[in-house]
């Protein structure tokens, strides 16, 4: 009935209204299915978004349309070159593939498979990874020989239930066993006097995060990367708030930040939470959490959820999170396959 309708790239600079009507109902159809309880980017934000260069990932977007529907949708992204992070991460490419539902089974995901593969072929990657929260997905993986590599949950607090004087013991209870360390708290990006310092110092403690088996490469932030980052987040709506534990000499040991943005009132987003090696067993894990959720409490009386992602092997972050009343809500599960392991699936299709 569809024919073999082709795959066709789409550049968000000069696409036309037609373009952005086939994707944004198949965006809405994605969220009802996997997200139906959460609010939707206005369409107007989801474009500046899209249409943002990305100074430090080169990005394909591409489309499968039939009679004005999309079909299928298809991302992927590596590493730029020339960025600081090229040489440890170019050989990872990551890909997302969307196929509504009322299409699957008709082959329209294994027929992105030869276009990824030239892809990762023309960036000489060797390494493709996934991330999928439904069943389809993880059986479309499976059968394309990908590997499990990271399990983790999206886990949300329900703002209601907080126990507000267990959190304010917490608080008390940072200052009494630190000291000389100090709180700060910054409504809004970090002052760029403090980027170069901060963003080594935030390297190092990404990179003890557990990701089990998963290839990340080196993960990195220059203050180019926060420039970036803080005028993307601005442009789509998105309000950033951090606290940090500081010591005397200047060391950065805890940090956690969240996002909030008009459209979705309710629903507070924390990004990162870490706290340095150098620093464990001192409860600053406590302390910066507690410190963010009674500053949100009175920034944003609205909010009624607060969500967050954790892999489930961080035990320290994880037991921190359910003392708190944080409760997984879905899991998700990060894939990879060698190029080779994609090419031999490719050469059998």
């Amino acid at each position: 009935m569809l024919g073999k309708p082709a795959a066709v790239p789409i550049d968000p600079a000069t696409a036309d209204a037609g373009v952005w009507k086939r994707y944004h109902e198949i965006r809405r159809a994605r969220q009802m299915e996997s997200r139906p309880d959460d609010p939707v980017r206005p369409d107007a934000l989801e474009e500046a978004r899209l249409k943002r260069d990305d100074p430090f990932q080169v990005q394909y977007r591409y489309e499968v349309s039939a009679d004005d529907v999309m079909l299928s949708w298809f991302y992927g992204q590596t590493v730029k070159p020339g960025t600081a992070e090229y040489d440890k991460n170019r050989h990872l490419f990551w890909a997302d593939v969307y196929v509504r539902a009322e299409y699957r089974r008709r082959g329209i995901a294994r027929s992105w498979l030869p276009l990824l593969l030239e892809l990762m072929d023309r960036h000489g990657c060797t390494t493709v990874g996934f991330t999928t929260e439904e069943q389809s997905g993880h059986a479309f993986l499976k059968w394309l020989g990908a590997e499990a590599k990271l399990t983790g949950a999206e886990n949300r607090l329900d703002l209601s239930q907080v126990d507000w004087d267990m959190l304010r013991r917490w608080a008390a209870e940072g200052v009494r066993r630190s000291p000389d360390t100090k709180l700060e708290i910054y409504d809004g990006p970090l002052p760029e006097a403090m980027w170069a310092d901060f963003a080594a110092q935030q390297t190092e403690m990404l990179n003890t995060m557990p990701f089990e088996d998963l290839d990340v490469g080196h993960l990195m932030v220059t203050p180019d990367h926060l420039r970036e980052w803080y005028s993307r987040m601005e442009e789509v709506g998105d309000r950033i708030h951090t606290v940090l534990a500081r010591e005397a000499d200047g060391t950065v040991t805890a940090v956690t930040d969240v996002s909030w943005a008009p459209y979705r009132a309710a629903l507070i987003h924390q990004m990162f939470t870490g706290v340095h090696a150098q620093a464990r067993g001192r409860g600053l894990g406590k302390w910066v959490k507690a410190a963010m959720l009674l500053h949100l409490h009175e920034l944003y009386p609205e909010a009624r959820w607060v969500s967050t992602d954790n892999a489930g092997s961080n035990a320290p972050m994880l037991a921190i999170n359910r003392q708190v009343g944080f409760k997984e809500y879905r899991v998700g599960t990060d894939y990879q396959l060698s190029r080779g392991t994609l090419a031999a699936r490719v050469k059998r299709l």
